[in-house]
């Protein structure tokens, strides 16, 4: 098979296809794109950009392949297996898909191997086993009818995936959307397109027909994007990303009432009571910002910490955060790598700047100049007006505010547009339930961070997003209901 990050072409840089109808290669026109390695801040490979020729192409490829092809038709236990077949070819591919990622926007290559990776594996295998193993309803009456329900497929899907985590969230999307028999354009971030087209080439060796799993390139507005999300024979928009772009993609699918699916920003709290015990809070709340580079839109950057237990979290906190290795993301030590680009890097690096202006400090951290890197960074002395404290920042940028009480700590929370998730450490069990209940978050964890279970609706309050995804949440997402009614004499 042609691969998809293929041999140098004569610029010495490698190639990155699109997959559309089954074809690996360049766009119509030729046109092409740059992926910037963050941590060389060098180009590393020239990718397929797609015109709206390509994107035309990708819709009726996926068109066709739903409504004439086997894909829908195929008995689920069929398609099941394809999708447990690729997910083996994944973890076959496991070294090779995160180094992709890492080279592309600067995961660092334990966390891409070890999270991004086997995560993408785990939801092929939990989607694929959860659609042969769903049920349907059955409506009991009248002796004379036979009431049930269907859950047919709902048809076409523009999918677009961020670039925080590239294999994982594209995966996270196409996944339900294929086990429950949908077609599928993927439309990868700019800034991390080379997975996602190896995964579409490992979705053809795994027997996928073509036309069911279609990557294309490019970028946003008057763009790749905004082609596919605006395409007539669209069914379905599924995307991850910035609150901003949600509400425009929202906006375009209304037009057509064209059902959206978006997972949007979050500016998570975190909630420290003095009753906690401090070593769990401290390393949960590590993990809470700094993971990914704090690149994640779960991270909960706002920090509150009841005023008792203050000093003593933050100096044990600082230090914590000082002692994570950052740098070369290649090297499996890192635990903190560059921000997925210049651009990116500019934006993170203005909420830095703008600390002492609202009258903060930083007790560690900041930029590494030369570099696209910036340190476990930890602010103190922030009001809530302050943009750090505002805005999703989407660094490694931690900001530590004491609070005197519950219901302070409560205000201080859900004080937001956004609404995606929270953390609270405390051992007082009541108060844990309690305080879960008030927080304005689609998903609060309690002693912990990260832990996803898949069953469990995932998505966000506000500007969070629209909808839930998970489990029997992207069934009714990814299947239009039907209700039979038959009569028996």
């Amino acid at each position: 098979m042609q691969t998809v990050v293929s041999e140098r072409n004569p610029s010495g840089l490698d190639k990155v296809a699109q997959v559309v109808d089954g074809r690996i290669g360049e766009s119509a026109d030729g046109a092409y794109f740059e992926s910037v390695d963050p941590w060389t801040q060098r180009p590393w490979a020239r990718v397929a950009r797609a015109g709206r020729a390509d994107v035309k192409a990708a819709v009726a490829a996926a068109r066709r392949a739903f409504d004439e092809g086997p894909w829908p038709r195929m008995p689920q236990r069929e398609r099941s297996a394809l999708l447990h077949r690729l997910a083996d070819l994944i973890q076959a591919h496991a070294d090779e898909l995160a180094r992709l990622d890492t080279r592309d926007m600067g995961m660092p290559v334990t966390n891409s191997r070890n999270w991004n990776v086997t995560s993408a594996i785990n939801h092929f295998r939990f989607f694929a086993s959860h659609a042969q193993l769903s049920t349907a309803s059955t409506y009991p009456g009248d002796d004379r009818l036979h009431q049930y329900l269907r859950y047919e497929p709902a048809g076409v899907f523009a999918a677009i995936a961020p670039w925080n985590y590239p294999l994982n969230l594209g995966v996270w999307k196409i996944a339900p959307a294929l086990a429950y028999g949908n077609t599928v354009v993927l439309k990868p971030a700019e800034q991390s397109p080379a997975s996602a087209a190896r995964l579409a080439a490992l979705a053809l060796e795994a027997g996928l027909p073509p036309g069911v799993l279609n990557v294309v390139h490019g970028f946003g507005p008057d763009s790749t994007g905004e082609w596919l999300t605006t395409a007539p024979g669209i069914d379905r928009i599924t995307f991850t990303g910035e609150s901003r772009t949600g509400s425009i993609i929202a906006a375009a699918a209304a037009r057509s009432l064209v059902p959206v699916s978006l997972e949007c920003g979050g500016k998570g709290a975190n909630l420290v009571f003095a009753d906690a015990d401090l070593a769990v809070a401290v390393a949960g709340s590590i993990r809470a910002i700094y993971s990914n580079s704090g690149q994640v839109c779960l991270s909960a950057s706002r920090v509150y910490v009841q005023r008792a237990a203050y000093e003593e979290f933050v100096d044990r906190f600082v230090r914590a955060a000082e002692a994570l290795p950052y740098g070369d993301p290649h090297d499996p030590a890192t635990h903190v790598g560059p921000l997925s680009s210049a651009e990116h890097h500019a934006k993170v690096s203005d909420y830095l700047d703008s600390v002492g202006s609202d009258g903060g400090e930083l007790r560690t951290g900041g930029r590494v100049d030369g570099t696209l890197l910036v340190r476990p960074t930890v602010a103190v002395g922030l009001g809530p007006a302050a943009r750090i404290c505002r805005e999703e920042v989407f660094g490694p940028v931690a900001v530590v505010t004491p609070f005197d009480d519950e219901a302070e700590a409560l205000r201080l929370a859900n004080d937001t547009p956004f609404g995606l998730s929270a953390v609270l450490f405390t051992r007082d069990l009541g108060r844990a339930h309690r305080v879960a209940a008030q927080l304005r978050a689609g998903t609060v964890w309690i002693n912990t961070f990260g832990v996803r279970e898949p069953r469990a609706p995932f998505g966000g309050f506000g500007v969070s997003g629209v909808g839930r995804e998970g489990g029997d949440f992207s069934r009714e997402f990814c299947t239009e209901p039907k209700t039979v009614i038959a009569a028996i004499d």
